[in-house]
């Protein structure tokens, strides 16, 4: 099993935030029967080049970055995606989802529930994509194992119905991606993490990340990728190499 790592795009921080522009990650896992698990699809490609001439966007993407341009790097097509998980339903992170008709899309039910009641105003942004006609979802419930080794981890809180993945990997061992549900390592502590803009319900974002934490210790996980964590993303392996 591999899992390659891609930048897609950066995110302006809000006003008087301490970061610099913040990566937008999408993960690939190659699996051992040959099989290709995306997760996230990132910021909508038709957002390509526009920050050039509006300021004022918060998003930032070239042509390099879209998620189907990097994929193409490896010889992948978007019908080569046997599953793509969801994680949520943000713009930077499921701003691509109609290219993905061929593939499974696994959310957790809650999330999809709260999209189509209009539960979270921000889930509008990208609902020409959930939304879509002739996408194919996959609900779960809670944790689920999705394919050997690729489990996803139900951490609402940013959002209703938010998931994290765990992946265990033959030679690096357990991975955890904390996507939102621990944005950087500065919230890693339940008790004193900061509560960001967006995240929804303050209660339940502290109980996902005592949640993530005891996953790291019950499952020593080897690796823990944080979901917009600039510093980090510097020092990690991205595409075209990978973790096995």
């Amino acid at each position: 099993m591999k899992l390659y790592l891609m930048i897609v795009g950066k995110v302006r921080p809000p006003h008087n935030h301490p970061s610099g522009n913040l990566p937008v990650p999408v993960y690939l896992i190659e699996t051992d029967s040959g099989e290709y698990i995306l997760i996230d699809t990132g910021l909508s490609q038709s957002l390509v080049g526009k920050y050039g001439h509006t300021p004022s966007l918060p998003h930032m993407m070239d042509e390099d970055d879209n998620v189907g341009h990097q994929l193409a790097t490896l010889g992948i097509a978007p019908q080569d995606i046997r599953y793509v998980i969801c994680t949520h339903f943000d713009p930077d992170h499921a701003g691509n989802l109609a290219s993905f008709k061929n593939s499974e899309i696994v959310v957790q039910r809650r999330l999809y529930h709260a999209a189509i009641k209009g539960e979270v105003d921000r889930f509008r942004m990208t609902e020409d994509q959930w939304g879509a006609s002739g996408l194919r979802f996959l609900l779960v419930d809670g944790d689920t194992e999705i394919d050997p080794g690729v489990t996803v981890v139900e951490s609402s809180g940013h959002a209703p119905g938010h998931q994290s993945v765990l992946i265990n990997l033959p030679h690096t061992g357990p991975v955890l991606l904390a996507i939102d549900a621990i944005p950087s390592q500065n919230h890693t502590d339940p008790a004193t993490r900061p509560i960001e803009p967006f995240d929804i319900d303050e209660s339940l974002v502290r109980e996902s990340t005592k949640k993530l934490n005891d996953i790291r210790q019950s499952e020593h996980v080897a690796l823990t990728i944080y979901g917009h964590d600039a510093e980090q993303w510097q020092s990690l392996r991205l595409l075209p190499e990978f973790y096995d």
